[in-house]
């Protein structure tokens, strides 16, 4: 059985605490805070029957590895991911929406990436096992509750995980500084896996050579590039425009 893991922030333990309330072990929250965020916080917490433990700031420090805590942090059992990446895109209905991150091994990053992802109503994140940050308290904090809604799946060998898609036909689309076309020249309306790479580095190339076509985001301004969660949002929220 996996080991138990932390989540702390109000968001993060709030999703948990409403999509899994059983799974969480006990909830930790600092007594002093009595707001009315951390009252609302602690009666929905007594509704659905989960341990409350009192903790100071520096024992929730301690347990989330973090000061960004809100006075509230959780032990929890992980749950279980209920579909293969076979599984959810058998079960998808209309076109699909995939966000691909190539090299993105930063939390912050990661959990961006997630919150963007769930609020444009991505299906899945995907990224390669050995070039990513797998989902810890930080990314959980960061993606504001979307790591418990969006799923992310690692996958052993990204290039051939992009062919399997292709052969779904899923249209694979990079994002590259030097692309013909920009993002407002493609259409996005059919099933689409959007590929971004590390900031600076951008995507391995056995991973550009694989995408059906790449395409660039337009800069105006001094800066050449954005960050990666930035450049997510931008892609996955034009997808959504064209679809709606």
């Amino acid at each position: 059985m996996s080991s138990p893991k932390v989540l702390f922030g109000f968001h993060a333990v709030g999703v948990r605490l409403k999509t899994a309330p059983k799974s969480i072990i006990e909830i930790f929250f600092e007594p002093t805070r009595r707001d009315a965020r951390m009252r609302l916080f602690l009666e929905r917490a007594n509704g659905a029957g989960v341990r409350l433990i009192e903790a100071d700031g520096l024992r929730l420090a301690k347990l989330a590895g973090s000061h960004g805590h809100q006075g509230v942090a959780a032990r929890v059992e992980p749950v279980a991911q209920l579909h293969s990446l076979d599984d959810l895109l058998d079960a998808i209905t209309g076109p699909a929406l995939l966000l691909v991150l190539d090299g993105v091994t930063d939390p912050h990053n990661l959990g961006a990436c997630l919150r963007v992802a769930d609020g444009a109503g991505a299906q899945a994140v995907i990224a390669p096992k050995d070039h990513a940050v797998g989902v810890n308290a930080t990314v959980a904090k960061v993606a504001s509750g979307a790591a418990e809604t969006v799923p992310y799946f690692m996958v052993t060998n990204l290039a051939r995980t992009l062919n399997e898609l292709k052969e779904r036909n899923i249209w694979i689309i990079g994002t590259a500084e030097d692309a013909p076309k920009t993002l407002y020249q493609v259409d996005l309306k059919g099933p689409v896996a959007l590929v971004l790479g590390a900031e600076g580095e951008g995507m391995r190339q056995l991973t550009r050579k694989t995408c059906d076509e790449l395409i660039s985001i337009p800069m105006r301004g001094a800066v050449e590039s954005l960050n990666v969660s930035v450049a997510s949002g931008v892609c996955l929220f034009e997808a959504l425009r064209q679809r709606s």
